[in-house]
């Protein structure tokens, strides 16, 4: 009968490993994406960069990939590893080696690597910097950079004094090309200012670049760009494009007849205020360009690609994507639309190759992780069709595995009873007919736009909230970007607020409506302009947030306009003209004050935490502070204010992300989900006097480990997640199996763990302990095992074993005569369960002595084996393999749930 039971238990299947598998802010920043994906020039092979968190050196790098591609599926091969970051890759002529530019050597090299194997190598240092790389002809590389220090430079660079603006010595900065031969370099422009963007034709008889003329152009959108045509072979130039807005995105055609760009729409140029993008083509021939007639009134909503004259477009489609294809036919277009299944807009294209006609696309959701695909483009009379569509490379797998909370894109009605939109994430077990709390995660800009595509990062991460049980959304409000113009610019003259203010208002109450949330569990959350409306929503509505969590946010426009490095180009466009502009009979402008939350901030009395970069520009740190003693002298609600030092705008820094997250997210806990425990600060977490405390509550009245129920001593047990396993907080002890035999012990003895028993013993004591409980309990499985014991290698500098034992770094060397002087040894090596620290396996999941005391017995198949560490046992760095003795090997039970 024994044997039976044996048999049977050991069969059952094994459940799920690790618990509810929750969101971390850990899994937010280390998710992969593919970018600045180029083809090589004949579209056989394909460059990308991945970034890569260095935890050590606390920043993101960005890491080069190539996949060769052919008629098999491409096997992506990783190009450059360590500690810099790489960028600007660009294909040499012949396809066998890539030039690309590192931050290695303080980011003045200019590197190269074989394809065909081996380490970079630096081709050459420019000691006036060099960037953006483009290839021109097969021997040559265009590059922008610096004349190099002039005396009035060289002289006042002695100290620390930063120059903020200074129209005198505004040096200009160039274009130069280096030849790959001879590592010569010859100048290609001589503009008196600084380029900020070009293209060379293929050809390499034409270049066309932007030049800006002013360092004040950033802050007030004034003198306007020159925008210079250069015919490389006569040296002949030409400025164009004056009537238009912020031209740029160059891209000439293959043939050399002209080049496709785009410009901005908008109510006010002058101020190069937010509207759409148009795509605009310059005849070479012709000296002339025309505006492509796209049939799409949102215009542009992404970057473009040419395949011979015909162009493939991105529009903006509000939440959505739409790829369209024009070709042209004379001095006209033909729009086509791509057919991409159930991809359908939801897909965005990230490289075009005109010589194989490859393509390679993102397809993602708000609940999908994304996907990288190629395919081959197929030009029909009335569309446009993929083929031989293949996986480029899976990443985040193991994210994939997380649950992942169903959303959707959700429409009301907004101000000016207009339709907006927006994503709406629902909470992780969502029950129909039950209500949520709600967090808004509102998008900056204002001209940004949340789509139905994956975007958790560290200033928005849904799935975090969801597993807390929230409905998440994020609202696209008027001035939105990815909409109409006249939509866009809804905001502009003085509505900057008001339509915003109804939109996300208006989206509330249709959740509730709907049945769908808590109005007494509301929160909002946001960055840049997310923080402005956050602010915003919390003085309009005093009582209607529970918490708020704005990052980087504007309270003060009067100051706003004089500091932050765009200002007067977005404060003029929004609020009509400057602060000292007489409106409405007063000798200022209203809307500055109006709009200003500092004015009112007595109204506030949400739960307030506040973040701020020490060297943002776009929103200066000084705008937390005037928040934080606004709400601090004012003292309607708890407030707290944590500034990064050294970080811009977005924050760059690991640790600044994971510390404003989990800030935040306590935050929230505290005040919307009411989750969050007092902790003692004195205590630390993993000391040995939390081991001590764990293990106290892991004991029976009596002092012996386990749990004791009904008078019987059963093993204390650990859950590892709901629809899992539990498992032994440790191995079973003589006093925990001899209540199962009846037997006497030495209770001297008793906390230690029961070794030396035969499978017929454990498979009696597995199967009282399952008719004692009800439950049903086994040995671990192999695959558990497998895992078990790399837990047990990683833990095993703090454990009971022959290591420990040694009192140095053991080396197999050593350990024969180490073994020979433990012959005359008496006392036992192996500890009462719970002597040394907790080592653990999943999030609050935490067991004792794996990687010491005694190794422990599993099932592999109908054998009984063995994995772990005994007290006695090598723990050999180089080699994987245990084989313990039988009399140093015990057992610790796994429960199914």
């Amino acid at each position: 009968m024994r044997k039976f039971a044996w048999m049977l238990l050991a069969s059952l299947p094994c459940l799920a490993w690790g618990q509810q598998n929750p969101w971390t802010p850990e899994d937010i920043i280390h998710t992969v994406y593919v970018d600045n994906a180029e083809f090589s020039k004949d579209g056989s092979e394909l460059v990308w960069s991945q970034r890569k968190g260095l935890k050590e050196e606390d920043k993101f790098v960005s890491q080069l990939y190539l996949a060769r591609l052919g008629e098999d599926s491409p096997k992506p091969v990783q190009l450059t590893r360590g500690k810099s970051s790489e960028s600007n890759a660009v294909f040499a002529a012949d396809g066998q080696s890539l030039y690309f530019l590192s931050t290695r050597e303080k980011g003045k090299s200019l590197w190269k690597l074989n394809l065909g194997g081996g380490e970079p190598e630096e081709v050459h240092k420019f000691e006036n910097g060099i960037g953006s790389l483009q290839r021109l002809g097969s021997t040559e590389l265009l590059f922008v950079a610096g004349e190099g220090k002039t005396l009035y430079d060289i002289t006042h660079e002695k100290d620390n004094t930063n120059i903020v603006e200074d129209t005198l010595h505004w040096n200009p900065r160039r274009l130069y090309a280096f030849n790959l031969k001879d590592k010569k370099i010859r100048r290609i422009t001589e503009n008196r200012y600084r380029i900020g963007g070009y293209a060379v034709s293929e050809n390499g008889n034409y270049l066309v670049y932007t030049e800006i003329t002013s360092p004040d152009y950033g802050t007030d959108g004034n003198p306007k760009p020159n925008y210079v045509l250069l015919d490389l072979q006569t040296g002949s130039s030409q400025t164009l494009f004056r009537e238009l807005q912020e031209p740029g995105g160059f891209v000439f055609t293959r043939s050399g007849s002209g080049f496709y760009f785009s410009a901005t729409s908008s109510s006010d140029p002058q101020w190069n205020g937010a509207g759409i993008r148009e795509l605009y083509f310059y005849d070479l021939a012709a000296g002339t360009y025309t505006k492509v007639p796209l049939g799409w009134e949102n215009g542009l909503g992404g970057a473009y690609y040419l395949n011979g004259d015909d162009v493939i477009a991105q529009l903006a489609n509000g939440p959505l994507r739409k790829v369209r294809y024009y070709q042209k036919r004379g001095t006209a277009w033909a729009g086509m639309d791509f057919e991409w299944g159930n991809r359908k807009e939801h897909s965005a294209v990230l490289a075009f190759s005109e010589a194989s006609g490859r393509i390679l696309y993102r397809h993602s959701t708000a609940s999908q992780l994304p996907e990288y695909y190629l395919a081959t483009v197929r030009i029909g009379r009335k569309g446009v069709t993929l083929e031989g569509t293949q996986t480029l490379t899976s990443l985040n797998d193991k994210l994939k595995k997380k649950p992942i909370a169903k959303s959707e894109i959700i429409y009301w009605k907004g101000a000016n009873d207009e339709e907006v939109n927006g994503i709406l994430y629902y909470p992780k077990g969502y029950e129909a007919g039950k209500q949520y709390p709600l967090v808004l995660s509102i998008h900056g800009g204002p001209t940004g736009v949340d789509q139905d595509q994956w975007s958790e990062r560290w200033s928005t991460y849904p799935q975090i909230l969801t597993d807390k049980g929230a409905f998440v959304l994020k609202p696209n409000y008027h001035g939105s970007g990815n909409h109409s113009q006249a939509f866009i610019e809804s905001i502009k003259n003085g509505n900057y607020y008001s339509l915003e203010q109804i939109d996300i208002y208006n989206g509330i109450m249709h959740l509730n409506s709907l049945g769908l949330i808590d109005m007494d569990k509301l929160g909002t959350m946001g960055w840049s302009n997310g923080a402005i409306l956050t602010t915003w929503m919390t003085l309009k509505y005093p009582d209607m947030f529970k918490v708020a969590a704005p990052g980087a946010g504007d309270i003060n426009w009067t100051s706003d306009y004089g500091t932050c490095r765009f200002g007067v180009t977005f404060d003029q466009s929004y609020f009509g003209g400057a602060p000292w502009d007489d409106t409405n009979g007063k000798h200022y402008n209203e809307w500055y004050i109006k709009y200003s939350p500092i004015f009112e901030i007595e109204k506030i009395k949400t739960p307030t935490i506040i973040f701020h970069g020490s060297e943002d520009r776009a929103v200066p740190r000084d705008q937390g502070w005037e928040y934080y003693r606004g709400l601090q002298q004012v003292g309607q609600a708890p407030v707290k204010f944590l500034w990064f030092p050294g970080q811009p705008h977005g924050l760059q820094k690991i640790t600044h992300q994971l510390r404003k997250m989990k800030e935040e997210i306590a935050w929230i806990d505290t005040y919307l989900f009411g989750t969050a425990k007092a902790e003692n600060e004195a205590f630390k977490k993993d000391s040995p006097l939390a081991s001590l405390l764990k293990l106290q509550e892991q004991m029976a009245a009596d002092g012996l480990l386990g749990t004791s129920v009904d008078g019987e001593l059963y093993p204390a047990m650990v859950s590892l997640g709901k629809d899992s396993i539990a498992i032994g907080a440790h191995e079973v002890t003589l006093a925990q199996y001899h209540a199962y035999t009846g037997e006497s012990f030495d209770r001297l003895q008793a906390n230690r763990p029961v070794t030396g028993l035969s499978a017929e013993k454990i498979s009696g004591y597995l199967l009282w302990l399952s008719t004692q409980t009800g439950d049903t309990y086994r040995l671990p499985n192999a695959k558990e095992a497998e895992r078990l014991h790399k837990k047990a290698r990683s833990a095993y500098k703090n454990q009971n074993n022959l290591n420990q034992w040694a009192g140095y770094a053991l080396t197999a060397l050593d350990v024969p005569g180490l073994r020979q002087k433990m012959e005359g040894l008496k006392a036992s090596l192996i500890h009462d369960g719970g002597s040394h620290p907790m080592v653990k396996l999943a999030e609050g999941a935490e067991v004792f002595d794996l990687g010491g005391n005694v190794a422990e017995y599993y099932m592999d198949g109908e054998a009984l084996k063995a994995y772990d560490y005994s007290a006695y046992d090598f723990v050999d760095p180089m080699d994987p393999e245990t084989h313990p003795e039988a009399g140093h090997t015990g057992f610790r039970v796994v429960r199914e749930q």
